[in-house]
């Protein structure tokens, strides 16, 4: 006997679950029809109601771990905030005691000040686009997510030191919801940006060897040297890959493999793509630092912004550890102090991109998460597949 379904019940493997009208009445046929398939089928909505419902109380020793792991994580919030907050005052009463002036951008050009902002929120958006081009298919985030990951990132490396900004990027692309990405997969994918990026700034740094001064020409060759080693590594990956020691160590094959990915048809694709967004993300950022050095009354230099640009790079290209903000403003001052820039405008603009970067790397951030939130809402309401009713 085949028993039929009305709007108040619903079979489920004999017995019947109580559904409420107005949730029904909503429903259009061809809904209707799928989530009663969906209900009959092992495992679907019956199976978990079922399971809801036989499921033992919660052991009160996991509920006080989870408060008290909660409590740690809120701890170290605190603490990580009342250090960002310290490096930071520590650098402006740094910058007023060796500066005539209490702000960094006293007497500075509002619409110069504005331009590099935005250039520095264009360039956070271009290197999230790139790093999205770099995941395995499969495990592909949204760009939402990869913008979140980047601006948090880029928001902490301004005061976290040796490098600890790679673990909030990490966490933050793992926190927010969306399609389950592998930490493997997280990891090889900024490997594979660290060396599109190296190979992106060849022609900037390049540019900058040839036009600065001998003080610099030094470091700046390291840089240039570093974008040639990724570019070879690239390029003779498939050959690296028949090497037996490579073989023999399972971690060096997984990333000899993933990066020989990018010399197939469609990971060629996505690497020209992505060397194209990291050219636009430092071509930009050196045209916001040149407008801020404008701005705060430096005649209009390329040359120094790209010498800046390059040798500020360096720390996230080459894998050496950095000192968070007052490390950073430091090297920033000593570069523009090489060059040949004043001692107030040095400090003012080595404060003054780094206040900027980290408004703008929050700002990325914060348009991040709610995009990532908009997709997830999106294809939540999307209209469910039909599905025939044998």
């Amino acid at each position: 006997m085949r028993t039929s379904a009305t709007p108040d019940t619903l079979p489920v493997r004999g017995g019947f679950l109580g559904c409420p009208s107005s949730r029904v009445a909503r429903l259009t046929a061809e809904r209707w029809r799928s989530l009663v398939w969906q209900l009959r089928l092992p495992g679907g909505i019956a199976d978990d109601c079922l399971q809801q419902a036989h499921r033992a109380p919660p052991d009160p020793s996991v509920v006080t771990a989870s408060l008290t792991a909660g409590g740690r994580r809120r701890r170290r919030l605190a603490v990580g905030g009342a250090f960002a907050l310290l490096t930071v005052a520590a650098s402006v009463l740094v910058a007023r005691r060796l500066t005539h002036s209490s702000w960094p951008l006293d007497h500075a050009e509002p619409a110069l000040v504005a331009a590099a902002a935005a250039a520095y929120l264009v360039s956070l958006v271009l290197r999230a686009r790139a790093w999205h081009r770099l995941f395995p298919p499969g495990e592909r985030p949204d760009q939402g997510r990869c913008l979140a990951s980047v601006g948090a990132s880029a928001a902490s490396g301004a005061v976290l030191p040796f490098r600890l900004d790679y673990l909030i990027k990490i966490g933050m692309l793992q926190k927010l919801g969306g399609i389950r990405v592998g930490l493997g997969a997280i990891v090889l994918s900024i490997v594979s940006l660290g060396m599109i990026d190296a190979i992106a700034m060849l022609p900037l740094s390049i540019s900058a060897t040839a036009t600065s001064n001998s003080l610099l020409r030094g470091p700046l060759l390291i840089v240039v040297g570093f974008g040639i080693a990724c570019c070879t590594l690239l390029v003779a990956s498939n050959r690296l890959m028949r090497v037996p020691a490579l073989r023999r160590s399972r971690r060096l094959r997984a990333l000899g493999e993933h990066v020989a990915r990018h010399t197939t048809a469609d990971g060629r694709k996505s690497t020209i793509v992505a060397w194209c967004y990291l050219f636009a993300c430092w071509s930009t950022r050196a045209f916001g630092s040149a407008a801020l050095l404008s701005a705060l009354g430096l005649p209009f230099s390329p040359e120094a912004a790209l010498a800046v640009i390059c040798l500020s790079a360096a720390a996230s290209v080459i894998p050496i550890t950095s000192g968070g903000a007052v490390v950073n403003a430091g090297a920033a001052a000593g570069i523009l102090l090489a060059v040949g820039v004043g001692k107030d405008i040095a400090i003012n603009f080595s404060l003054a991109s780094g206040l900027l970067l980290v408004v703008s790397a929050v700002a990325a951030s914060i348009c991040g998460v709610l995009g990532s939130i908009a997709i997830r809402l999106v294809a939540r309401r999307a209209p469910m597949p039909s599905l025939g009713v044998r």
